[in-house]
């Protein structure tokens, strides 16, 4: 039988641990091996800073081309202000890294500035195809980031791994039907064209009238034009319709002006009777237009 001096030996461990006291520091088990996905990142639930050689751009991604420029100034902005927002990432097992799904902009950026590290939201779930393109959309399209036939083209894969019309894809987008079948008719031009689009000597709505044309010669042949400065987008228009041989319609027509506060005038007319829906649109188309104009710094005469 044990006696009371053997039992109280064989308890004094657990009674000193019981009184918080411990024959040597706690140590976390840590993983001899950690995972490449974990390399370089720090333990917070989905977001965190990790090494930016940890990242990279996702090959697949709608956006091909980035403007120095515009690198450039944020590379500076980054400097002295820091990043204000992380990017985007999902897990590649495929290349070991963490790929971008949205901020390649702000990750080049990053690089070009020199910093060794980047904050991320890291998607711990797996992500569909068409969730990825649908936020690399909404990331650079709706920004006005793409290059139109890029955008074009992104649309079309998005409606296709969906199942998508393009009613569906304006309504899941939020961009109206008018943008989308616009963009969409890019892809029904001549190579040439298109890349004329991209450089932006072709206005989106031009573009848009000269793929109504019945085939390719005449596409050109319009598309030359407005491109050289000939055509306006009007003007496109016009010279589509004479081709087309559609005649003019005999209505009483439309004239309505808006005036703005700061003393423009604003005067939208048609030669046959319309509807506000159709005002907003031909508004709409318009604003586009100058929008262009802007972008291509064209003087007002």
């Amino acid at each position: 039988m044990a006696s009371t001096r053997d039992s109280l030996a064989a308890a004094a461990p657990h009674l000193a641990e019981s009184v918080g006291v411990r024959s040597s520091a706690a140590q976390p088990r840590l993983s001899p091996v950690p995972s490449p996905k974990d390399t370089g990142r720090r333990p917070v639930q989905n977001f965190g800073r990790i090494d930016i050689g940890q990242v990279m751009a996702d090959p697949t991604q709608p956006r091909g081309e980035f403007a120095d420029e515009s690198i450039e100034r944020l590379a500076k902005s980054i400097q002295e202000k820091g990043q204000l927002s992380p990017i985007r990432v999902r897990w590649s097992d495929e290349h070991r890294k963490w790929m971008i799904v949205a901020g390649e902009r702000r990750w080049r950026a990053t690089r070009h500035a020199g910093l060794p590290t980047i904050e991320c939201y890291f998607h711990e779930d797996q992500l569909a195809p068409s969730e990825i393109l649908e936020q690399q959309l909404i990331e650079n399209c709706l920004r006005e980031d793409l290059r139109p036939t890029e955008e074009a083209k992104a649309f079309g894969r998005l409606m296709e791994l969906n199942g998508w019309n393009q009613k569906r894809l304006a309504i899941e987008l939020r961009v109206s039907e008018t943008r989308v079948t616009r963009v969409m008719a890019l892809l029904k031009l001549p190579q040439e064209v298109r890349e004329d689009v991209d450089r932006g000597r072709i206005g989106a709505r031009a573009a848009y009238e000269i793929s109504r044309l019945p085939n390719p010669a005449a596409q050109q042949d319009v598309a030359r034009r407005v491109a050289r400065g000939l055509l306006s987008g009007q003007e496109a228009a016009k010279a589509v319709r004479k081709r087309r041989g559609k005649a003019r319609r005999k209505s009483s027509g439309t004239h309505l002006t808006f005036l703005t506060e700061d003393g423009w005038k604003i005067t939208v007319s048609a030669k046959r009777k319309g509807v506000y829906e159709e005002v907003e649109e031909a508004l709409s188309e318009s604003l586009e237009e100058v929008r262009h104009r802007i972008r291509n710094r064209v003087q007002i005469l």
